[in-house]
């Protein structure tokens, strides 16, 4: 039976991990994996496509195909904590020193409709939306893309949609809101990737021949009352950075501890 592509793409994903082939080198010509694997030349070009689109390996001209340079992962410490300086509120130690690299857009909007239930919203329903993009202050790099959500009757004629919301943020500004009475608000999150559309890509600076996904952390700001006032989408490269967190022992796994009868 003719070996498949993704078969071929296996052995070679595979040969990659095992650091056969290391990160600069150079994988086989075309015709030599067709004379390897006796496969036609189609077949071949498909699996590596395949490795293409998985970020494994890239074409370069008047090169080949060569395995790609991955950089090391940053790792993002969700503690369950949210922290305060003189920013304000912030949930990532690590991130505690980026800023926005470009003046925050702000416009009036339709909410995703991912997002519309989370929110309490029927789909079409107007928001306020807020995008920044946060980054290093010394390379000026792309770090990550924060969009802010807002309920429009909540949000229309308060500094939630200004430019500038002020010192803290619109988490300050959000706690000060009469109608909700001046109190702390709560906050859930949920992680997820995706793959990005062209225009992340673009402003992350990810590599547009190569299949690299974002991490997308999405966090849901409540008030006292239980209402969603707010519901941030952040997303940053799945290349550059993996959630981490400390794993503690429930009761129930204490060293000598039996085991529940079933």
């Amino acid at each position: 039976m003719p070996v498949s592509y993704r078969e071929i793409a296996a052995a070679l994903r595979q040969q990659i991990s095992d650091g056969r082939y290391q990160p600069g080198d150079k994988l086989p010509m075309l015709t030599e994996l067709q004379e390897q694997y006796g496969a036609g030349y189609q077949t071949v070009r498909s699996a590596i496509q395949l490795l293409e689109q998985e970020g494994l390996v890239v074409a370069v001209r008047r090169r080949g195909t060569i395995v790609r340079e991955r950089p090391e992962k940053r790792r993002i410490t969700r503690s369950r904590q949210v922290y305060r300086d003189e920013k304000g509120y912030y949930f990532d130690p690590a991130a505690q020193s980026w800023v926005a690299l470009e003046t925050p857009t702000v416009r009036w909007g339709v909410v995703p409709v991912d997002l519309a239930a989370t929110m309490g919203l029927s789909v079409g329903s107007e928001v306020l939306i807020r995008d920044r993009i946060m980054g290093d202050p010394d390379t000026r790099a792309a770090m990550q893309l924060a969009t802010s959500y807002l309920p429009a009757d909540l949000a229309r004629g308060t500094q939630l949609a200004e430019s500038d919301t002020g010192p803290g943020g619109i988490y300050d500004r959000l706690e000060e809101l009469e109608e909700m009475g001046h109190a702390p608000l709560a906050w859930k999150e949920a992680v997820s990737a995706r793959m990005p559309s062209p225009e992340e890509a673009e402003a992350l600076g990810l590599p547009a021949d190569v299949g690299v996904p974002l991490l997308r952390i999405v966090r849901v700001t409540r008030s006292s009352t239980g209402q969603v006032v707010e519901v941030n989408d952040t997303r940053m490269s799945a290349e550059l950075f993996e959630i981490g967190y400390d794993i503690e022992r429930d009761s129930s796994a204490q060293l000598g501890a039996e085991s529940a009868p079933a």
